[in-house]
């Protein structure tokens, strides 16, 4: 089973582009992955995010989606893993400046809402503390594939004008932090998993300035088990 999870997870983390097939392919090979000491399914929810180091920053909101895997371990202990595919971090209300003496007067009184992309791959120890309740902790590494720039503004005579500006060369490639939540489990055995998670990013992410910048996401979720069935004996 567990060799079947490695080349799963590579394969999903190969093609890691093709987001829609990726999930389309975890709900046909559910079944196959799923037996009484593992539970997949797909994880997904709401995602605050902001980024420390950058003044006056509002909070990001976003949609995050992916797939895991409990892993059942001794006891009440579990090892979730898995890879959020569509995991989007950053920041809004960024004060901008484009350095372009044509753009700069049009754009002089919008602010940026900053994306930052993400293949995450969580690893953590889940600990279930009481009937269907659980808590779980541990790192976190994430992939970053895109990062830009959003904004716009008005001219004068009301008309929209949005800009897109790519600032991935400013960010490293990888971040890497810890994260914890709790949850909890709706129905023994093949419940929904429900719960919220904190991440805290430990590395700084900016090629260059001070301060450092740091990611901070608070995720709220729920995971579905695909397939699981009567094969799901984890709880």
């Amino acid at each position: 089973m567990l060799r079947r999870i490695f080349l799963f997870t590579s394969f999903m983390m190969f093609g890691l582009q093709l987001t829609h097939g990726q999930i389309l392919i975890s709900l046909l090979l559910g079944d196959k992955l799923n037996s009484g000491k593992v539970e997949f399914g797909l994880d997904g929810g709401l995602a605050l995010s902001n980024i420390s180091g950058i003044d006056d920053t509002q909070s990001n909101s976003s949609l995050h989606l992916g797939f895991y895997f409990d892993i059942k371990t001794k006891g009440n202990m579990l090892i979730h893993t898995g890879v959020i595919v569509k995991s989007q971090m950053g920041a809004r209300n960024i004060a901008y400046n484009l350095d372009d003496p044509e753009l700069d007067p049009l754009f002089m009184e919008s602010t940026a809402k900053r994306e930052l992309n993400y293949f995450s791959v969580p690893v953590y120890i889940k600990y279930k503390i009481y009937n269907q309740f659980f808590i779980e902790a541990g790192p976190q590494i994430g992939l970053l594939y895109r990062a830009k720039d959003k904004f716009e503004t008005q001219t004068g005579s009301g008309k929209a004008l949005t800009m897109q500006n790519d600032v991935k060369e400013q960010y490293t490639l990888f971040d890497m932090g810890l994260a914890g939540g709790v949850g909890y489990k709706l129905m023994k055995g093949t419940g929904i998993n429900l719960g919220v998670r904190y991440y805290h990013g430990l590395l700084n992410i900016a090629k260059k300035g001070i301060p450092a910048q740091h990611n901070r996401t608070f995720y709220i979720y729920a995971g579905i088990p695909i397939g699981a069935g009567k094969k799901n004996e984890i709880n």
